[in-house]
């Protein structure tokens, strides 16, 4: 059956059906190609690339611009996922009114879907007057790379009662104000599934256990093309970085030996043009 192009309904439908949610992230044009033939439901272009592409030790450096490019790159290549934008720190955070033409230019500029901004009750009703404005939003609690430095440091949330209770408000908040699906990020696995039984909305976890409505992976995690470091909640399933540096040190070796190029790999003239162009010369 031919696939057809993923909606925030498809995503509550597979819910409702009891079907997993697939979810990656990536950047740029060749992932975005490769993810969506595999058959992925959502790719998130996230501000997450600060990091991955761009080397930075966090997400909050991250410019609407930059944002807006790597949309562009990525819903070029997408035919069928789900493309979700990033809403980078600083973007929606000082009015109501900021955050929605914000998330218009994402939308518009960008080509994408739907936008997600991290953050829980405190966020709401900026989330519902972005909802509001006709476009699809999705939430992100728990650990929020973005205030990472407030939460104290990339480490797991809601793992006692106090907080544990305000993820469960901050969840119900966001899906009063008007998201269709939230990531739960590194939060305990029986507190998701908690979300995941209440809510109506997806829930889908980044290292929150296997209870939940979907998954979303880091795609260069999933290769193995980002070593700087792997999150206890990744999985890498091959080894892409390794294979690479194999690969280019035989291209060096065989450049370096004359094994490559050969006559095969070039261009050619006949014996009689090369001739008359010599007499030209």
């Amino acid at each position: 059956m031919e696939r057809k192009k993923v909606t925030p309904q498809e995503i509550l439908a597979k819910k409702d059906r009891g079907e997993k949610i697939i979810r990656t992230i990536c950047y740029d044009y060749p992932m975005a190609l490769l993810a969506d033939r595999a058959g992925v439901d959502s790719i998130l272009v996230g501000d997450s690339m600060g990091m991955v592409i761009s080397g930075l030790s966090g997400t909050v450096p991250v410019t609407m611009e930059e944002m807006i490019y790597h949309c562009k790159a990525v819903t070029r290549a997408v035919k069928y996922a789900l493309v979700v934008g990033d809403m980078p720190f600083g973007t929606y955070e000082s009015s109501i009114p900021e955050a929605i033409r914000n998330a218009c230019r994402i939308m518009k500029e960008g080509g994408v879907d739907a936008v997600k901004l991290e953050g829980g009750k405190e966020f709401a009703p900026t989330i519902k007057a972005i909802a509001d404005a006709g476009i699809p939003m999705v939430g992100h609690i728990g650990l929020t790379p973005q205030t990472a430095a407030r939460l104290g440091g990339y480490k797991a949330q809601g793992k006692d009662a106090v907080t544990a209770i305000k993820l469960l408000e901050d969840a119900r908040a966001l899906q009063e104000a008007g998201v269709f699906m939230i990531t739960v990020e590194c939060i305990p696995y029986k507190l998701a599934r908690i979300m995941s039984e209440e809510l109506t909305i997806a829930v889908t976890g980044c290292g929150a256990g296997p209870y939940v409505d979907g998954q979303a992976l880091n795609m260069y995690d999933i290769l193995g093309l980002f070593d700087r470091f792997l999150p206890k909640h990744a999985k890498r399933y091959t080894n892409l970085a390794q294979e690479i540096v194999t690969t280019m040190q035989t291209y060096k070796r065989e450049v370096e030996r004359g094994i490559f190029p050969t006559e095969e790999n070039s261009f050619t003239i006949s014996d009689e043009e090369l001739e008359v162009a010599l007499k030209g010369l």
